[in-house]
């Protein structure tokens, strides 16, 4: 089990280490001050890479060739300028122009050589030089219907998900918010929709099953059996058995079914866990109190984990990438818009609070599994 964990915050990166049974303290310290979006810390000798908001001074990526021992900052994706005769595409939501420019890393990933990173607004990059130069996937890039993406919780359609199929690099699934899922089968030179059964409440009846229209959350795959997916979509709980190519709704787990974080189990693809939030404008926990579920039957019944969690007056959200599962399925760790941290050693059945008092927890992952 990884005896290490990273936690990406508003106000800097955290690096915990594990001293013993349930004693994790915070051992190091990196861009204190400044928002850390996104995270991926590989095992063996792969680089490690932090990416930040610098707000009215832009985006940065950092690269760490000594896990995370000493940082240097690297090449981030850069959007090509917009031809003079492409008009301006507008956000279906905002009304306004979607800018041709690098608002945010939201989503980092690797494999083989390459690496991807997507992005606000919507751009889906990839680097075959360790971040020494980035290009832009043109292929999804141009699609007729990324033009219809549209803002959801953030202001500009963003790629928060990357699925690389590990019996295959070349097959590539990413979600959208608000855009759908999309999949190629040929390293990113053609792009097809996977969003059968996926359906959106806040739609009118006729346009509810538009794949463009679905806000995904988080998709996730189990690396034993990557055709198993799990997404918490806006609408609910979905699963996959077979790609993408058709999902399943989840009626009933637990207070929610709304949420935005998943983590499946690396082996069981049965086993998934979830942290349930109250719908729309609310986005806090449900009643006031902290819970996990977790499912090992692929969804039939749930869990409601809550021993060592606030069961009164804890209004706690957790972003997309703020809970992972270790590389061994029995670590687990969560944290919150509220700067709280909680770590389970047993698959979720029991919970301790690691802090109290970090700065918004944007991302989290246990480190090199």
């Amino acid at each position: 089990m990884s005896d290490r964990l990273l936690v990406a915050t508003r106000k800097g990166l955290f690096d915990l280490r594990r001293h013993g049974a349930g004693d994790w303290r915070i051992a190091a310290t990196a861009f204190l001050g400044d928002p850390v979006t996104a995270l991926l810390a590989p095992g063996g000798e792969a680089p490690w890479f932090v990416a930040l908001d610098h707000g009215h001074f832009g985006v940065k990526l950092h690269r760490s060739a000594d896990r995370g021992q000493q940082w240097e900052e690297c090449a981030v994706p850069a959007y090509p300028p917009r031809p003079d005769d492409r008009p301006e595409e507008v956000d279906p939501v905002r009304g306004e122009p979607i800018p041709w420019a690098l608002k945010r890393i939201w989503a980092l990933a690797a494999a083989a050589d390459d690496l991807w990173c997507g992005t606000l607004p919507g751009g889906l990059f990839r680097s075959g030089d360790g971040g020494d130069s980035w290009e832009l996937n043109r292929p999804l890039w141009e699609l007729p219907e990324r033009r219809r993406w549209m803002g959801g919780g953030a202001d500009w359609p963003g790629i928060h998900s990357i699925l690389i199929d590990p019996r295959d690099p070349r097959r590539v699934t990413v979600a959208v918010s608000v855009g759908g899922v999309w999949h190629s089968d040929d390293g990113g030179a053609d792009w097809h929709p996977r969003c059968a059964g996926l359906w959106a409440a806040y739609m009118p009846p006729e346009q509810k099953h538009d794949p463009v229209a679905q806000d995904l959350h988080r998709v996730v795959a189990c690396p034993a059996a990557p055709d198993t997916l799990w997404a918490q979509h806006h609408n609910g709980i979905f699963h996959s058995g077979d790609g993408g190519r058709q999902w399943r709704e989840i009626e009933r787990a637990g207070p929610s079914t709304f949420g935005f974080a998943v983590a499946v189990h690396p082996d069981d693809p049965q086993t998934a866990w979830f942290v349930p939030a109250t719908k729309d404008e609310k986005r806090y926990a449900p009643d006031g109190r902290v819970v996990v579920t977790r499912t090992r039957d692929g969804g039939a019944s749930f869990d409601v984990l809550t021993d060592g969690l606030p069961q009164q007056h804890a209004y706690d959200l957790v972003y997309r990438h703020a809970l992972d599962v270790d590389g061994r399925g029995q670590r687990l760790a969560f944290g919150s818009t509220t700067g709280s941290l909680w770590l389970s050693e047993d698959q979720g059945d029991r919970w301790q609070q690691i802090s109290a008092q970090l700065p918004p927890i944007y991302a989290l992952l246990f480190a090199g599994d």
